[in-house]
């Protein structure tokens, strides 16, 4: 085997790749490399998603742990939990945010080495080492796409293991193992993914490195200790305000509250620099607008002969979807809501008339059936751990959410938003993840009354949510009934799995799966439980028979957790399909066990 080597020289004038040795050889790196360097900041933890809590963006606070804001207790599990704290931020817009640990908290380092942390006083001097302002080690404008495979090599270039990693994690932990002199290489072909959604792929080390410096710089890495995360510029301000109309939601003056006499006028600006307010009479009152860029943010400022509440030069605290917050001292402070006409150039009033489904209508189907999630996004990543568990919504405003043994009590609410959108209000204490006010986006049937799939969306935080209307397990389908039948009938073994074309067949080897009458799934070895999840059999909207198994994040099952569609099925044998958005194909197979 020839040996590659790969070396990257940078200077203040250029940048120079120089590989030596064919393309078809096995190109190899030395750990220390630089190559290896740029891989290693790719890898590193980024902090800044929680800086509301610690205030440092090269540390993260392990979850779960306690917070105190505002005399208020927060157990903070998720990164969705730290809404909670900056919705009481930003409550009041005049007061002093003031946020305690319960300690001890544990915080995980830029490489991942974990320190417990006792006292305030020890987690302001590690945060203190952080380098703030995108001037740190970490590279966030771009990241690799899980998994990836590693090859090392002995001093003889002899190939002595590979590794399949899956996480930035463990990409720089297996880093943190090597001496600077060990020689590793990659799987090529290698995708990376830019903070704008763009996916590059790379088929050599000279790529991959051109590609991690390229992309680098490219994007604003947040890390300041700016907690609400509401970077903005002041063209998109601009743009912002000229957009649609906007309509006056709040008013305080000089710490009175004036919302009741100017509630629901409606500012328009235009990029002349004039804006036109209606009052509630129909009225026009005009005046004039700016904005400019301080060390205290994008202001704006805004000029009025009448409506002297409104004049001054205000921080534009908070860029929302559809909702502009401004603050100035004393107490002074404007919220608007986006008033965009709609479609039919009319407000929605809720009524099914208009396609809108009613808050009666809603409450109607929802408490009709058991409602299963066929689909879970959480900051626009895919969630399988709670697939197939149902909801059980009420008359009584009280829900229920289940995986046929354990279940979870909360409460539920039909409304709309301030953006005028219907919602479904879910509040369950022990599963904040589907803790929302949802936006409902879509409905599925033959008709608003007849509804079998909602389809629940926040795109401002990335959550989604699709719900399967189930009656009595479609016990009416007798194609559902007979595969239920068919799989209560005994153990069943796997004989394949097919993971994007791999055979991963013997990971399963040895383990007995039965499947129970109440959704449960149950694997052992030799009458040993190992592990034990949800499974169900449904129709979809489509038509299409559906089997969904759940069998959490662990490792070793979490490739069969799909809502999988089902093939072939006799009385010994099923095969279910599973096809992603990238068209690539899974396969498992379940035998009856003899």
């Amino acid at each position: 085997m020839g040996l590659v080597l790969f070396g990257l020289v940078l200077n203040s004038c250029q940048e120079e790749f120089e590989e030596v040795g064919g393309a078809e050889e096995q190109q190899t790196f030395m750990a220390g490399s630089s190559t290896s360097e740029l891989i290693v900041k790719t890898s590193l933890n980024d902090g800044s998603f929680d800086n509301i809590v610690d205030g440092a963006s090269c540390i993260a606070v392990q979850f779960p742990y306690t917070v105190d804001v505002a005399g208020i207790q927060i157990t903070i599990d998720s990164i969705e939990d730290l809404e909670l704290i900056e919705e009481i931020y930003d409550e009041f817009d005049d007061d002093e945010d003031i946020l305690d640990f319960v300690f001890p908290i544990t915080i995980i380092l830029a490489d991942f080495t974990e320190v417990v942390i006792e006292n305030k006083e020890a987690l302001r001097e590690l945060a203190a080492e952080c380098t703030e302002g995108g001037d740190d080690d970490d590279i966030e404008c771009i990241d690799f796409v899980y998994p990836i495979t590693l090859f090392t090599f002995d001093i003889n270039e002899q190939e002595t293991g590979n590794f399949r990693i899956n996480s930035d994690r463990e990409l720089r932990l297996f880093f943190k193992d090597l001496d600077d002199d060990d020689l590793i290489s990659i799987d090529f072909p290698v995708t990376l993914v830019k903070a704008d959604g763009t996916e590059i792929v790379v088929n050599n080390n000279a790529e991959l490195a051109t590609a991690i410096e390229m992309a680098k710089d490219e994007c604003d890495e947040d890390d300041d200790d700016d907690f609400n995360d509401d970077d903005f510029s002041k063209e998109r301000l601009d743009a912002y305000l000229v957009e649609c109309p906007w309509e006056v939601r709040e008013v305080k003056r000089d710490g009175m509250d004036q919302t009741d006499q100017y509630l629901e006028y409606l500012m328009t600006f235009t990029e002349d620099g004039a804006v036109s307010v209606k009052d509630r009479m129909g009225n026009m009152l005009t005046g004039e607008w700016s904005t400019r860029v301080s060390d205290r943010g994008v202001l704006l400022t805004l000029e009025f002969d009448v409506l002297v509440d409104f004049n001054l030069e205000w921080v534009v605290y908070e860029i929302d979807e559809h909702k502009i917050k401004l603050y100035a001292d004393d107490g002074n402070k404007i919220i608007l809501r986006q008033h965009c006409p709609d479609g039919d150039g009319g407000d929605d009033d809720g009524g099914d008339d208009n396609g809108i489904i009613s808050i009666e209508t809603l409450i109607n189907t929802l408490t009709e059936c058991e409602w299963i999630i066929k689909d879970l996004e959480v900051q626009n990543e895919e969630v399988l751990r709670l697939l197939g568990y149902e909801f059980i919504f009420n008359e009584d405003g009280s829900v229920t959410l289940g995986d046929g043994i354990t279940t979870f009590d909360g409460v539920w609410e039909v409304g709309s938003n301030e953006a005028g959108d219907r919602t479904l209000l879910i509040e369950i204490m022990m599963e904040t993840l589907v803790s929302l006010e949802w936006p409902l986006v879509d409905i599925e049937g033959s008709s608003i009354v007849d509804t079998t799939r909602i389809t629940l969306k926040d795109e401002q935080i990335g959550y989604k949510m699709v719900l399967q209307k189930v009656c009595d397990d479609n016990a009416g389908d007798g194609d559902v009934s007979e595969i239920r039948n068919i799989m209560l009938g005994g153990l069943w073994n796997v004989a394949l799995f097919e993971d994007e074309g791999v055979d991963e067949t013997d990971d399963y080897a040895g383990m007995d799966f039965g499947f129970s009458m109440f959704n449960q799934v149950e694997v052992s070895i030799n009458d040993d439980p190992i592990t034990a999840g949800v499974w169900r059999v449904l129709r979809d909207t489509d038509g299409n028979l559906k089997f969904f198994l759940n069998l959490g994040d662990d490792e070793t099952f979490s490739d069969l957790t799909e809502a999988w569609y089902i093939g072939e099925v006799t009385a010994d044998r099923i095969e279910l399909i599973y096809e992603d958005e990238n068209v690539n194909f899974d396969k498992l197979v379940f035998e009856k066990k003899m």
